[in-house]
C-alpha cells in the first residue's frame, strides 16, 4: 500500500521511476479492461514499473503479462503523464516520482486470468467506470486513449 501526497512541486522529493501501462479495447472498442488491485481494492489499468534493461514497450507487455496472463503488443504511445505536484510514498518509506507510459497495446494470446496483484478484472465503458472506484489518474488515460490521435505529454 502506498500514499499520495499532493503539493506544489512535491515531486522534487522522490526519485523518478518510470511505469508503464496498457488501453487494450474489447473488439468493438467501446470498453476497456481494467484490473482491480489487491493492495487499495481500486480498478486500474494493468501495467507497473519498468526494470533496466528493457524498452518502454517490453516493460507494458512484460507487466501485462504478470498481471493477466495475456501477451500482448504495445502498438501506440497514447501519452507520458507525469505530475510534479504528486509524491508516492511506499510502506518501506521510498518516496517516488511517478512518470508514465501510457500505451494502447491489442491481445496476442492468452486467457485473462488473476494474479497476486488483482483480484478482479472486466471490460468496462467510460460511463460504467463512473460508479468504479479508480486507482490515480487511469480514467484520464482511458479517455485519452478514446481520443486518439497524437501522443499527449501531460
Amino acid at each position: 500500500m502506498s500514499q499520495v501526497l499532493f503539493g506544489h512541486r512535491l515531486g522534487k522529493q522522490g526519485q523518478i521511476r518510470i511505469g508503464c501501462c496498457a488501453v487494450i479495447f474489447d473488439s468493438k472498442r467501446e470498453k476497456v479492461l481494467l484490473t482491480q488491485r489487491t493492495d487499495n481494492g481500486r480498478w486500474c489499468l494493468p501495467g507497473g514499473a519498468m526494470d533496466s534493461g528493457e524498452s518502454a514497450s517490453e516493460a507494458c507487455e512484460r507487466e501485462v503479462f504478470e498481471e493477466t496472463s495475456l501477451k500482448v503488443k504495445a502498438k501506440r504511445l497514447i501519452g507520458v503523464y507525469s505530475n510534479p505536484d504528486q509524491l508516492v510514498i511506499y510502506n518501506d518509506g521510498n518516496k517516488v516520482f511517478m512518470v508514465v507510459l501510457s500505451f494502447e497495446a491489442e491481445v496476442i494470446k492468452g486467457e485473462l486470468s488473476l494474479s497476486n496483484e488483482t483480484t478482479a478484472f472486466g471490460y468496462f465503458s467510460l460511463s460504467e467506470m463512473e460508479s468504479k472506484p479508480m486507482h490515480g489518474e487511469h480514467k484520464s488515460r482511458v479517455e485519452d486513449a478514446f481520443i486518439g490521435g497524437e501522443a499527449l505529454m501531460k
